[in-house]
């Protein structure tokens, strides 16, 4: 069974945990801790929720357009 790119990290993270000192495992856990406490979904305005749900639904619904035409379309702005 091949690891995903998440799986990879996880394991990385957890190897240099391991030989980590008490300074370096104290940032990772109030990293950790202040992304439990906070969600920044929570942050955005109800117009930007509205459109990402949107997008999102599209993408499930396979209305999305392809990058390179995406970039032919655009590249005079870019």
């Amino acid at each position: 069974m091949q690891m995903n790119a998440t799986e990879i990290l996880r394991n990385s993270v957890k190897k240099q945990i391991d030989s980590a000192d008490e300074k370096a495992l104290k940032m990772v856990r109030a990293i950790l801790e202040v992304e439990q406490d906070h969600d920044l979904w929570d942050d955005l305005s109800d117009d930007a929720k509205i459109s990402i749900e949107q997008g999102l639904q599209d993408a499930q619904q396979g209305k999305l357009t392809p990058h390179d035409e995406v970039m032919k379309k655009y590249k005079k702005w870019l």
